[in-house]
């Protein structure tokens, strides 16, 4: 089982190549960015946006602190966790992963999610009654433009033709789609446009884990999906591993660089042995 970290990038925490080089340095296995463009300031429905932790309005754009993540790092592993993608452009999206797999020399991990702030979806124009219909064709888009010299896609929701976008990938076919979701139909999702699952770490997930790893298979294969676990407690790694999952990532709040070094030397400790 492998370890990682999850920090939403700010102005005044500690760099995010900086975090990364420290990660590195300290036998951590990977580093994700979350997503949030922007978090509404009104909204109709009670999306509880009012006691958000201030990152989730601050935070930096991903993409922007990937690259530098790929540039300061040479092993870690690094991506979304989540990237909201009905808010994002596929062809845009697709080319912004591409660059930073390339940066990275194929160190890139697409995690992938719906949304949950219905203002926020329709201020990027999507219904969130769609949000799932339109993760799942924005995503199959992507793959589409990632993987062929000339790239189409007609679906309700993206629809394009003869399209070319270079670079691509380095990591062959694309980097590894990660679906996120704790919700029914979650496993038929990842089977169906996914390479791994991003559950969060709620109570009843362990059961779902362990019964995704022993029935969740791609057409033809009989090797387990992947299960990275977003949010993972260090009292709970012997459970964790007891089930399967494969990678825990840590949410840790952006602190300054003094107090996340401690915060990391505090953690690798208990970690001890089970750290690559």
């Amino acid at each position: 089982m492998k370890f990682g970290f999850v920090m939403f990038p700010t102005r005044d925490a500690i760099a995010p190549g900086d975090l990364g080089a420290l990660l590195e340095d300290r036998g951590f296995e990977s580093l994700f960015v979350p997503d949030h463009t922007h978090i509404p300031a009104v909204t109709p429905e009670k999306d509880d946006v009012a006691n958000l932790a201030p990152e989730f309005r601050n935070g930096m754009d991903p993409f922007v602190a990937l690259g530098a993540l790929a540039q300061a790092t040479s092993t870690l592993q690094i991506g979304t966790a989540i990237l909201l993608v009905p808010e994002r452009d596929p062809i845009v999206t697709a080319k912004a992963v591409a660059s930073v797999d390339v940066l990275s020399g194929g160190r890139m991990n697409f995690g992938v999610g719906p949304g949950w702030i219905k203002q926020e979806l329709r201020n990027h124009g999507t219904n969130p009654d769609d949000r799932w219909q339109v993760m799942r064709e924005r995503v199959e888009a992507m793959r589409e433009i990632w993987t062929k010299d000339i790239a189409s896609y007609h679906g309700e929701f993206v629809d394009f033709a003869d399209i070319t976008s270079w670079p691509k990938p380095v990591r062959a076919p694309h980097p590894p789609v990660l679906v996120g979701g704790n919700g029914p139909g979650v496993t038929e999702r990842v089977i169906a446009y996914g390479d791994e699952w991003i559950p969060m770490a709620r109570p009843g997930v362990l059961d779902r884990i362990a019964e995704f790893k022993k029935t969740a298979r791609k057409p033809g294969s009989d090797e387990p999906l992947p299960v990275t676990l977003f949010g993972g407690e260090l009292r709970d790694v012997d459970a964790y591993e007891a089930v399967g999952v494969d990678r825990v990532l840590i949410w840790v709040r952006p602190l300054d660089t003094a107090r996340m070094t401690r915060t990391v030397d505090r953690i690798a400790l208990r970690l001890g042995d089970r750290l690559r």
